[in-house]
């Protein structure tokens, strides 16, 4: 992976914050990362409002003055800006979400001097991203129970999100989700039509930390599918227990493959789900997008997967 050097004289910076992320005392974090930019020299904007958002973006670019635009906010808010945004504009991640999976896949911190730091260096890498029928994902997209618990979650929601806002929406799922078949074709060859959830990563990460495709690669050319074929909860706990032991991918009733364009249909109605936000229903039509992603990372990544920088 090449590392690329934003140039000194972009002096610009918008910061697309997301009022509902998190919990409601970690927006003070916004302002304070707006002090520290504003420390370093440079002329900081912040927005609420995405469309504003888009068009300061689209002025401060046009004119080779913008540094980054900061995602304030948890997965959601920075695939949202993703598919606002186009491929060249350079986003760091101020994550203020639940899970921040992303984030925690690059090794950034909520901390508003890190943040600040990181992009006082100014290194940027372009990773891949998957589409679900024409809308980028960076994370995952799911099928199945977990995409019905998201969708009760976020048909009710009214402000911030903590990981016990789940619990209703899970009971909820437990008594009326009835595990619909889904048919699963991957890079034009029939896999299965038998299975009950089906996952698709961009990176090695979910929430809770779990590992269901852990050498998932952000920047190989393909997205990982993982499914499982028994329905109902008694099996899905199962299969998490397998997963938390990391001895699921040896089972025969569990399918893993590497691919670039996939289709997921089902006879009955079925929700998914894209980086933890509602994403609609099936049919889904997935495929990959390389080096769609332009992000801001810190030393610890550029150490493992960088090689020498260039500017751009």
């Amino acid at each position: 992976m090449t590392i690329e050097k934003l140039k000194p004289q972009a002096d610009s910076i918008v910061i697309s914050s997301n009022p509902k992320s998190g919990s409601s005392d970690r927006q003070s974090l916004v302002r304070e990362t707006a002090r520290r930019l504003e420390e370093q020299g440079y002329q900081v904007q912040v927005h609420t409002d995405l469309d504003r958002v888009v068009k300061a973006v689209d002025i401060l670019n046009a004119s080779g003055r913008l540094r980054t635009v900061v995602a304030a906010g948890g997965d959601g808010t920075v695939s949202l800006l993703a598919n606002l945004l186009g491929a060249d504009v350079p986003l760091a991640i101020l994550p203020l979400g639940t899970e921040n999976l992303l984030a925690k896949y690059l090794k950034l911190s909520p901390k508003p001097k890190e943040l600040a730091e990181l992009i006082v260096a100014g290194q940027a890498v372009r990773l891949d991203a998957g589409q679900a029928n024409g809308k980028l994902f960076l994370v995952m997209t799911g099928c199945g129970f977990d995409a019905e618990v998201v969708h009760r979650l976020h048909a009710k929601r009214t402000g911030h999100i903590r990981h016990m806002s789940y619990a209703g929406p899970i009971l909820r799922s437990i008594g009326r989700y009835r595990f619909p078949a889904l048919r699963i074709e991957v890079d034009g060859e029939l896999v299965d039509r038998r299975n009950s959830w089906a996952f698709v990563f961009n990176v090695p990460r979910y929430a809770m930390n779990l590992k269901f495709v852990d050498d998932a690669d952000s920047q190989d050319g393909q997205l990982d599918l993982i499914t499982f074929r028994k329905p109902n909860l008694l099996n899905g706990l199962f299969y998490l227990v397998t997963i938390l032991f990391r001895n699921h991918r040896g089972r025969k009733d569990v399918y893993v493959r590497r691919f670039k364009k996939a289709r997921i249909t089902s006879e009955q109605p079925v929700h998914f789900q894209l980086d933890g936000d509602p994403g609609g229903s099936l049919p889904l039509e997935i495929e990959v997008v390389p080096k769609r992603l332009r992000v801001l990372v810190g030393q610890e990544w550029i150490e493992r997967y960088g090689q020498p920088c260039r500017e751009s």
